[in-house]
Order: structure tokens, then C-alpha cells, then sequence
């Protein structure tokens, strides 16, 4: 098990949604924090409502879709907090569209957010985690990472994709015997602005389909990030390989296991009859 009170943690994506709400909850159990995002305003805002929580807090201003910048994060918030021993990749973006509607540049801007973002965040801080006595990663996938919705063809792409990275280092940090424990998280619908800060693919030209799209993701997305957040906390003091949040992914993972060809026919009548009841 990894401790939270006394420990310190990276989080990216940290002005916003989860990230924000990680940050919050966290350091309310005593954990210090290295907060990561592009958004320096947001991340001032973060630093300013934990100042009362008595942790330490740094900021720093990062793209994760630059590993070098990644690699400089990792120097700098181990610098600043020698014991850090748990990193949450979180930065994520959305990008609506069908395949043939996002071109190859959009599909690749996503990945190297979403993926490779992943993939850096991990590889920088895995050397500094491997000298703690107890220490934790936690990569952000989706339910997306375990169905796979029509529109979302680079979303799902690169959240299976971590989906698929985070397993298999897991399996070999466990074979090596290391401190480092890993799990992957699979949100559901949860409130945050992703859907509306979401990019639209160039071939994408029905804005009322987009805005249809926000709405209703909106409409169902029920779980609040503090409760991802608590959930997701829940999850590294149990050790949890895998970290499902909220209800309805629950039900679509189960669905994916007992329907792995046709699981979507069903949600999708699903989705129908749920926007009809709200209007």
C-alpha cells in the first residue's frame, strides 16, 4: 500500500477537473504536491486555495505532449519534493469527429496528449519512484479505453492505448520485484468541461451535431470530480490494478465482457432512450 498522508505526489492536468480535484483532496490528507498544467492562471487558482492546507505546493507550467518538457518537470518536482513517491498522468484532451473527418495532424496533436503524454510522464519519474521504499503511477484511461463508441476513433485509440502500456508495465514492475505499484483508471461520464473544451476534426462541419454531442455528455456525465477523485485516491491505498469510476462504467465494462461484438447496439438504444426522458 502507498500511504497519502506524508507522501507527495505529481499530478498533470491540475487546473481543472480531476486534476484540480486531486490536488484538493489529496493534500487534505497530507500529501504534498507538484501540480502540472499549461494553464498557469488555473494552476495559480489551484496553489492559492490549498495555501491554507499547510502542504507544500509547486507549480509548473508544462505541455505533456513535449517529453522534454516532461523530463525537466520530473527534475525540477523531485527537486522541490525529495520523497515524491506517487504520479498521476491525467492531462487529457478530447477531439470530436468521425475517422473520416479528423485528418492525420488532429488524430496525432490527440495522441501525443493522450499516449505519448502518458508515456513521458511515466518514463521521467520511473528511475526517481524506483529509489522510494513504496511508490505509485496512475495513468488516466476512460471507459473509452475498454469500449469503443463510433466518433471517438483517436479518443479510444489512445486510451486503449495507455489502457494496453499501463497493463503490461505493470506486469513487469510486479515481475521485477519493484516498489512501484501501478494502476490504470477508467472514468466514466464525469463532470468536468472536456466534452465542451473538446477540438472538432477539420471534416467536421454540423455544429449542431457537436453541440448535440456536448449536451449530451453533459446530461449523463453524473459523477463530480470530487468523487473521482476520491475514488481514484481509494484506489492507490488499496492498490487497485485497475480503478473503474462511477456506475455507468461499471455497467459498460460488464456489458464489453458478455457482448465484445455487440455491446454497442445496446448502448446505443441506451443512449436514445435516456436523452428522450430528459427532453
Amino acid at each position: 500500500m502507498t500511504a497519502i498522508s506524508g507522501a507527495a505526489a505529481a499530478v498533470t492536468g491540475a487546473s481543472s477537473g480531476i486534476g484540480r480535484a486531486l490536488a484538493q483532496e489529496l493534500a487534505a490528507r497530507g500529501c504534498d504536491l507538484a501540480l502540472a498544467d499549461r494553464d498557469e492562471a488555473g494552476l495559480a487558482s489551484v496553489a492559492s486555495e490549498l495555501a491554507t492546507t499547510g502542504r507544500k505546493v509547486t507549480t509548473h507550467r508544462l505541455d505533456v505532449s513535449d517529453g522534454q518538457a516532461i523530463g525537466q518537470f520530473a527534475e525540477d518536482a523531485t527537486r522541490a519534493h525529495p520523497s515524491l513517491n506517487i504520479v498521476i498522468n491525467n492531462a487529457g484532451v478530447a477531439l470530436f469527429g468521425g475517422f473520416n473527418e479528423i485528418d492525420q495532424a488532429e488524430m496525432e496533436w490527440l495522441f501525443n496528449i493522450n499516449f505519448w503524454g502518458v508515456v513521458h510522464g511515466t518514463r521521467a519519474f520511473l528511475p526517481h519512484l524506483a529509489r522510494q521504499r513504496a511508490a505509485h503511477i496512475v495513468n488516466l484511461s476512460s471507459i473509452f479505453g475498454i469500449i469503443a463508441p463510433p466518433g471517438q476513433s483517436a479518443y479510444a485509440a489512445a486510451k486503449f492505448a495507455v489502457r494496453g502500456f499501463s497493463e503490461s508495465l505493470r506486469h513487469e514492475l510486479a515481475t521485477a520485484n519493484s516498489p512501484i505499484r501501478l494502476s490504470v483508471v477508467h472514468p466514466g461520464g464525469v463532470a468536468t468541461a472536456i466534452a465542451r473544451n473538446a477540438r472538432a476534426g477539420h471534416g467536421m462541419t454540423d455544429n449542431a451535431r457537436r453541440v448535440q454531442a456536448i449536451e449530451r455528455f453533459e446530461r449523463l456525465a453524473r459523477t463530480t470530480p470530487r468523487e473521482a477523485a476520491q475514488r481514484i485516491i481509494q484506489g492507490i491505498e488499496r492498490n487497485e490494478p485497475r480503478i473503474l469510476i462511477g456506475g455507468d462504467a461499471r455497467i459498460m465494462d460488464l456489458l464489453q465482457r458478455f457482448m465484445p461484438g455487440t455491446y454497442w447496439k445496446v448502448m446505443a438504444k441506451r443512449l436514445e432512450k435516456a436523452a428522450a426522458k430528459q427532453g
